[in-house]
């Protein structure tokens, strides 16, 4: 079930919708009381009913469904299965990542993570980090995609559906098949299916070739070969419409007990020196990651949040989603005071991408999500001229070196 915490003392956003789309719930509170708006092109949007200043927390959000990523489970980030909460300790965590297995964390007391309270599947032994969360995932979609004894049988097709995504689905990972396959279950497991076809059908509105556009997009080149096959475990139409609806509305999650045990050493009160050293360890601790994981710390996976997928994108935003809990309930902040009437944006760039020119940041939109962006500054921009910016050039040229790489490959291969 969706869970919404209403916040200062009622609904803070309204859900905007043109009559094109389903209507859909913004928070729990009276239906009188809602404020319907309409945007002028006819889409979504989120917008405040009220002041918001800088910081504030706009709404919580569970997501409907939510998955891990498949290489990132399988290189041992280990995670609620249900609610991606990560189930290493901060030690645990640090080991791993830094490859010292030795390293002792000082004030370990500040690590929130229960192994206690794990628990797995009896069946198939998928690991949970509580009791709760197996019970939800057995009852939302577990018990038709629990494979028993035949967790780790190669020849199970859902163990091959995985290979599969994963042979065509390379890190940095953006989905994952399963979420699109828990989707399906929890329509199959559900007693009130049409209840679930509604919840995910506020997320469908794309017509049939723009979702073949997405679906190529999530699964590279192979998609052209390969999609024929991957498709026949479900309906070919209704596997590809999946894809556009998770690719175009499926929100990242990151999950990390080392970052949050980061977080509460910063809060910590210390005398100066002792302030010194903490951080000197923590610098160093990093440094130590960097050089032998890289850039990937978290468990990562991908999610459904209806309030979350309302809101649209702008090259400046006014808020973001961050995941402070070490799971999968997403908190949507103000990064800036928003007057009544306002409309919420997020940035469905990152930092980098958003400092990018205007035409690259075009290029970056129109080719994920299908769009061409007009907030206020790439507006303001409209006169620029429609320059590459030097990052997305150097991208570019390194891409050429690895097409040009592949194919002396598979030149010495062919030989």
């Amino acid at each position: 079930m969706l869970l919404l915490f209403p916040l200062f003392g009622g609904c803070t956003a309204t859900i905007i919708r043109g009559l094109t789309h389903p209507k859909i719930l913004c928070a729990p509170e009276k239906k009188k009381e809602r404020e319907k708006m309409a945007t002028s092109h006819g889409g979504k949007g989120l917008f405040a009913k009220k002041s918001i200043k800088k910081g504030d927390v706009i709404f919580l959000e569970r997501p409907l469904v939510s998955a891990q990523f498949l290489w990132n489970a399988l290189y041992k980030y280990k995670a609620c299965d249900y609610c991606l909460r990560a189930l290493e300790t901060a030690e645990e965590n640090a080991r791993r990542l830094s490859g010292i297995p030795g390293l002792n964390l000082p004030h370990p007391e500040l690590c929130r993570v229960r192994p206690e309270l794990h628990q797995a599947c009896p069946q198939c032994q998928v690991m949970y980090c509580s009791s709760e969360c197996r019970q939800a995932a057995a009852e939302q979609y577990h018990r038709v995609l629990c494979l028993g004894p035949s967790q780790e049988d190669p020849d199970h097709p859902i163990n091959k559906l995985k290979d599969a995504w994963r042979s065509m689905h390379y890190p940095p990972e953006t989905s994952s098949i399963m979420l699109m396959a828990r989707m399906v279950a929890a329509v199959k497991q559900a007693k009130d299916k049409a209840h679930w076809q509604k919840l995910f059908s506020h997320f469908c509105s794309r017509a049939a070739n723009e979702e073949e556009e997405i679906a190529h997009k999530l699964l590279g080149e192979k998609f052209r070969v390969s999609y024929r096959h991957v498709t026949s475990w479900f309906v070919p139409e209704g596997f590809r419409s999946l894809f556009a609806l998770v690719g175009t509305n499926g929100q990242g999650i990151g999950t990390s007990s080392l970052s949050q045990w980061v977080h509460a050493c910063d809060s910590l009160e210390l005398p100066a020196q002792q302030r010194e050293q903490l951080d000197s360890f923590i610098d160093q601790l990093y440094k130590d990651i960097e050089k032998e994981t890289g850039d990937f710390l978290n468990c990562e996976g991908s999610g459904l949040f209806l309030l979350q997928s309302s809101c649209n994108h702008s090259c400046i935003p006014n808020a973001e989603a961050s995941f402070p809990e070490n799971n999968f309930l997403l908190q949507l902040s103000a990064l800036s005071d928003i007057s009544p009437g306002e409309e919420i944006c997020i940035s469905y760039l990152d930092c980098c991408q958003r400092d990018r020119s205007r035409h690259s940041r075009h290029k970056i939109l129109r080719e994920n999500y299908l769009f061409v962006c007009s907030c206020p500054k790439c507006v303001s921009q409209m006169d620029e001229l429609d320059a590459t910016s030097e990052e997305e050039e150097e991208e570019e040229g390194e891409a050429e070196g690895e097409t040009e790489g592949d194919e002396m490959e598979d030149e010495m291969t062919d030989v």
